[in-house]
């Protein structure tokens, strides 16, 4: 892991010197449009890695960036080993204009699209734009993320296997240290989620999903500010222990195969089986109900809270023990 010490941390026209802290935007171009980045440089007196945390991926999804602006706040230079850079909003259309997973500018659901297409829609060149200027350079990456507001959710860490021992061993480990019960791996790195893309670079890198519902609430972002410490302290060197977990790997996700009125059968931490009713779509012009059943037997991490739903709507993610 690259020790960085005496240079400048510079991210478009932004930079801190060694020791210094710098809180500003940087400007994305998307084409026809452009979107401000708001970034958070803190770049420590002493030799470290380069840790990237991005919040504000998705829109709706409030506990991360609480926490990454806290973060921001209470990180002192003087104290920090190597350099943080914590992209606070990473997807402002998103946060701002849309407060959904999706973008407005074009519907694209940034996370299923890294590393991005600088030529491609608005979002993939903002997907192009993060992980160029933000992520590709980090000697490890942390990607926060929440329930939206109308997604109820389960903690969770997540991270992706890529056949290399020392590259999975690392970053198994940093989800340990975080803190959440449950850690979802994924068998392999494809994809166009953030945290895959870096994976495939050689970054260790995780997904840390806290809190649901669009929830706003200051105890679950200090926990996470907590959780960020200690994964900034493991990776430079600290002896932290890492929390005992379950692991469990993807196995089934429900889409809803109607438009109407979803009533969901199942909280986050819901254990089902393969076949069991889960909730009903019901149509409501004529009353007519449609049942959702569970794609397979485990445990549901994720799902839709909202009540309007249409055909394709993710409804409930399951996972099941490794």
């Amino acid at each position: 892991m690259t020790s960085h010490t005496a240079t400048t941390l510079t991210v478009g026209a932004l930079s801190a010197g060694p020791g210094t802290k710098v809180r500003g935007s940087v400007r994305a171009e998307l084409g026809t449009l452009t979107t401000d980045i708001p970034l958070a440089l803190i770049n420590g007196s002493r030799p470290g890695p380069r840790v990237v945390i991005t919040a504000g991926v998705h829109g709706g999804e409030f506990t991360g960036i609480d926490a990454a602006h806290r973060l921001a706040d209470r990180l002192d230079p003087e104290q920090v080993r190597g350099q943080v850079l914590l992209c606070l909003v990473a997807n402002p259309p998103a946060v701002y204009n849309g407060r959904l997973g999706t973008s407005p500018l074009d519907g694209v659901n940034i996370n299923r699209v890294f590393p991005g297409d600088p030529e491609g829609s608005p979002t993939e060149r903002l997907a192009a734009w993060l992980f160029e200027n933000i992520v590709e350079d980090a000697d490890a990456y942390i990607d926060l993320h929440a329930g939206r507001i109308d997604e109820f959710l389960r903690n969770f860490v997540g991270y992706r296997l890529t056949g290399d021992p020392e590259l999975d061993a690392k970053t198994a480990t940093m989800a340990r240290v975080v803190g959440h019960e449950d850690v979802i791996l994924g068998l392999n790195a494809d994809g166009g989620n953030s945290h895959a893309a870096a994976a495939r670079r050689g970054i260790p890198a995780i997904l840390v999903e806290t809190g649901q519902l669009g929830e706003r609430d200051p105890q679950a972002a200090e926990g996470l500010v907590a959780a960020l410490l200690r994964v900034l302290d493991f990776l430079n060197g600290d002896d932290v222990e890492p929390r005992p977990v379950t692991e469990w790997l993807w196995v089934g996700f429900v889409a809803s195969e109607a438009i109407g009125l979803w009533y969901p059968e199942f909280t986050p931490g819901t254990d089902v089986t393969e076949g069991q009713v889960i909730g009903r779509v019901v149509d409501p012009a004529d009353g007519r109900e449609h049942e959702v059943r569970a794609t397979a037997t485990g445990r549901v991490f994720y799902g839709m809270r909202g009540l309007t739903v249409l055909p394709g709507t993710d409804l409930a993610a399951i996972a099941a023990p490794r």
